[in-house]
């Protein structure tokens, strides 16, 4: 009889930080960086005599995810030093935080086909990343671009009972960072070490324990735990190979994870604290202050969007991203409906956007311009057509919309008599289309009302002159 075995899977999660300079240093941050190692200096690059300097930002960032997480934030706070040898790594230790990490004993609900589950956080701390090899033919380059900037570690308990809930989890952090600025989590800016174990079904005991490290997609993550659970099974149940502590990597392709090092334990890191980092003490005033700016929670702000009539797919889009999130509602505080605004955004932007090769979060336009255009429309100052001209001009020329459409005539108040006196100069000056159009050419009324258009140069109401120039036809 083959026996029933249970998954136990804990996850650490790095996120990096959108900050705008590394971690101790005043380089950009990785985004910044054109070219290998072009956003290096002294600090970062672990020269002789060069000592860190704390980015405050990351500290806020970082307590800002602890609230969000429903972590205690720890209020006297340090960092360590994690050594160990590796060619990316310059200094040949990297900051951490092992003793009093930033955040502590958090929880996130998630729901999965098994239904609602809290997963429990074990800490949050920061720490700088290390930087990157390249591999090519007989020779291995390094780049320390990604040197120091600033990451945070999400350390949870051994609470994962399925790959489902394991990408469940990291769906939701991904939507939660990126809602509340902490991190954009494009592929890379968020990676995973994922430790995963089998024991029998009912047992308290944990198994043996392998780490596949540094997984940066979703969908090769639920590949290998679903592999590694097997082989984990597999071993115990027909005995056919010997588990050991140890970290292994997933090799995409054949979908298999191999072995890579025996596991190390603290010990072997030889931990101690940063002399060269004062600890730091997060007051009262500070932490109320990070608190006051505290995003609202991703499943609050989806509600107040369903609320307000946006579909869930736009609402997916909207939450995909702070910067365009931030930007639907500073609009809508603005006075313009929220429906009709993540229109403009979802659609009419990303539309023009998609044609320049661009994404949607390559947008641009202010608040004030976006507002300020989507009310001309709404108060009939312009019609749509104009207000798309304009837009294209707001978002490829930075133009503003109340100047440039005084200076394309696109302001103007069209009265019926002046699009009935045009509509009469079209009629005379097209007598094949007229013609045309009586003999049943229902066609021959596009042409002529692109003409009409064409001399009322996107003013008017383009549904009130097609309606007059039917009337006249007829």
């Amino acid at each position: 009889m083959i026996m029933k075995y249970e998954l136990v899977i804990g996850l650490e999660t790095h996120v990096e930080l959108e900050t705008n300079s590394k971690i101790f240093c005043s380089c950009g941050g990785h985004s910044a960086a054109k070219e290998p190692n072009d956003c290096v200096c002294p600090a970062c690059s672990g020269m002789p005599g060069m000592l860190p300097v704390m980015n405050k930002h990351v500290v806020e960032l970082a307590v800002t995810a602890g609230l969000m997480l429903n972590c205690n934030i720890n209020r006297y706070t340090t960092f360590d030093k994690k050594n160990y040898y590796y060619p990316d790594l310059p200094c040949a230790y990297q900051i951490t935080q092992l003793n009093h990490p930033i955040c502590t004993d958090g929880v996130v609900t998630i729901k999965t086909s098994e239904g609602a589950r809290d997963i429990r956080i074990k800490q949050i701390h920061m720490e700088e990343d290390a930087g990157k090899l390249v591999h090519g033919g007989s020779f291995s380059f390094v780049d320390f671009n990604r040197t120091s900037v600033p990451l945070i570690e999400i350390v949870t308990q051994p609470d994962f009972r399925s790959a489902e809930e394991v990408v469940t989890y990291l769906n939701k952090l991904k939507s939660m960072f990126r809602s509340g600025g902490i991190s954009e989590c494009e592929e890379g800016a968020m990676r995973c070490d994922v430790n995963i174990s089998v024991r029998p079904e009912g047992s308290e005991e944990f198994g043996v324990r392998t780490e596949i490290k540094n997984m940066s997609s979703f969908d090769a993550i639920d590949r290998a735990i679903r592999y590694e659970a097997q082989r984990h099974m597999d071993a115990l149940e027909y005995e056919i190979e010997e588990l050991v502590q140890e970290t292994r990597r997933f090799d995409d392709v054949s979908g298999k994870t191999f072995a890579m090092r025996n596991k190390e334990t603290e010990a072997d890191y030889r931990y101690f604290p940063d002399a060269n980092l004062m600890p730091i003490v997060i007051d009262d005033a500070w932490l109320e202050k990070i608190k006051a700016n505290k995003p609202v929670a991703v499943d609050e702000k989806a509600e107040e969007y369903r609320e307000a009539g946006i579909s869930e797919k736009e609402i997916d889009m909207l939450l995909a991203s702070h910067k365009i999130s931030k930007l639907l509602d500073d609009v809508v505080a603005k006075g313009c409906n929220a429906k009709d605004t993540a229109t403009w955004i979802l659609t009419d932007c990303a539309g023009i956007l998609r044609k320049e090769g661009k994404t949607l979060g390559e947008l641009e336009v202010t608040a004030d311009s976006l507002a300020a255009l989507i009310q001309m429309v709404d108060g009939g100052k312009i019609n749509r057509s104009a207000a798309r001209k304009v837009l294209i001009a707001m978002i490829i020329d930075g133009a503003d919309p109340v100047a440039y459409c005084k200076e394309n005539g696109l302001d103007r108040q069209v009265d019926s008599s002046m699009i009935e006196g045009i509509i009469d100069a079209v009629i005379a000056g097209n007598p094949q289309a007229v013609e045309d159009y009586k003999n049943g050419k229902t066609k021959a009324v596009q042409a002529l009302f692109g003409a009409c258009m064409k001399q009322l140069k996107g003013a008017g109401d383009p549904a009130v002159i097609k309606e007059i120039l039917e009337q006249k036809l007829k």
